[in-house]
């Protein structure tokens, strides 16, 4: 194991079930981990890996600020190199629809949406051209250029 640039790398992970276990994540990839009840899926993505995102998060906060949130443990673990920055999605059975995706459990989708909507770039269907946007302004011109003169 050695390319940070490209995976979380975990080393000796000994929390919970987990015996000095190694691991490598690829970045920018979906990940899942699967296995058996009990078999450390959550000691490895929330009690190790989450865990230390979020304390090596809370370390560039001011000391001031640290004392308000109390201390977070390091989980038991030799090394995690590579880690970006975490969020973690709680894990639990939520009463809401069936159709609810994480976007909109997770209250990101709107901010995703806009996101797209601004920075996004569409294209047409039937032509493969892109779109563009105009403003009322330039409607209007364009209607005038286009029209003028007819009915």
């Amino acid at each position: 194991m050695s390319n940070t640039n490209q995976h979380i790398e975990v080393y000796g992970t000994r929390v919970h079930n987990l015996k000095n276990i190694d691991v490598q994540i690829p970045h920018e990839k979906l990940v899942v981990i699967t296995g058996l009840s009990g078999s450390g899926k959550s000691s490895l993505a929330f009690d190790t890996i989450y865990a230390e995102g979020q304390r090596r998060y809370v370390e560039t906060f001011s000391a001031y600020a640290r004392q308000f949130l109390g201390g977070l443990e390091r989980p038991d673990v030799d090394k995690i190199d590579g880690l970006s920055p975490v969020i973690s999605i709680e894990q639990k059975t939520t009463g809401k629809s069936p159709r609810s995706t994480v976007g909109t459990i997770t209250e990101i989708y709107d901010f995703l949406r806009l996101l797209f909507a601004r920075i996004g770039e569409a294209y047409s269907y039937n032509t493969g051209e892109k779109m563009v946007q105009y403003n009322a302004q330039q409607i209007v011109d364009l209607i005038i250029k286009t029209y003028n003169g007819k009915r």
